[in-house]
């Protein structure tokens, strides 16, 4: 029952740090949205900072387990068909699901503020996309299914486009649909420059 109590905190503060950010957002004004007083929230987090220490951890561990990280790879393609549905799989997450949405929402309000959500951010944002998509590279170039060239440059290359019509989703959600159809054509455009298989 006090683990569920503390999962509907943590639910409704990602939810309230997204629209209002963590100085936009109180205490009393989450303990009601609860059906709460303030003193069961305290029962639980001590501070409004040790609620935004928990949802923080929270947000790794959820986004590693349904996003992936580099503790927690995809499998490597067998195919360069199978890197586009991977990729595709990745993006499909990132844009529905509406805990990373709001996840990505907080990072991208809280990172002037907050240097480990100025850490998180990165990672998600940029460093840790590279960090999957190198061991990918690599493994596919192992494989023999892209050329070999320098596996980190690649992911780089491959990643900060799809990172960047992703944020175009947060920001335009109408546009959704032609971004999906834009990273799938970048990832088939990619696939027949660096693609040695198929």
């Amino acid at each position: 029952m006090a683990n569920d109590t503390k999962e509907r905190i943590l639910d409704a503060a990602l939810e309230m740090f997204s629209q209002n950010g963590y100085a936009g957002t109180n205490i009393r004004e989450l303990s009601a949205s609860l059906g709460l007083v303030k003193s069961g929230v305290y029962k639980h987090y001590e501070s409004k900072e040790a609620i935004w220490n928990a949802l923080l951890d929270q947000m790794i561990a959820y986004y590693g387990e349904h996003f992936g990280s580099a503790e927690h790879l995809p499998p490597v393609p067998d195919s360069l068909e199978e890197l586009t549905l991977l990729t595709m799989h990745m993006v499909n997450i990132t844009i529905y699901d509406e805990k990373i949405i709001m996840m990505r929402k907080v990072l991208t309000l809280e990172q002037y503020r907050d240097v480990r959500a100025r850490e998180l951010a990165t990672k998600h944002f940029l460093t840790g996309l590279t960090e999957i998509f190198t061991r990918i590279f690599m493994g596919m170039m192992e494989k023999g299914l892209l050329r070999k060239d320098d596996p980190k440059m690649l992911a780089f290359a491959y990643t900060t486009p799809i990172s960047a019509l992703i944020h175009l989703c947060d920001r335009e959600p109408e546009k959704t649909e032609e971004a999906i159809k834009q990273v799938e054509a970048f990832s088939r455009h990619f696939i027949r420059v660096y693609g040695r298989g198929d």
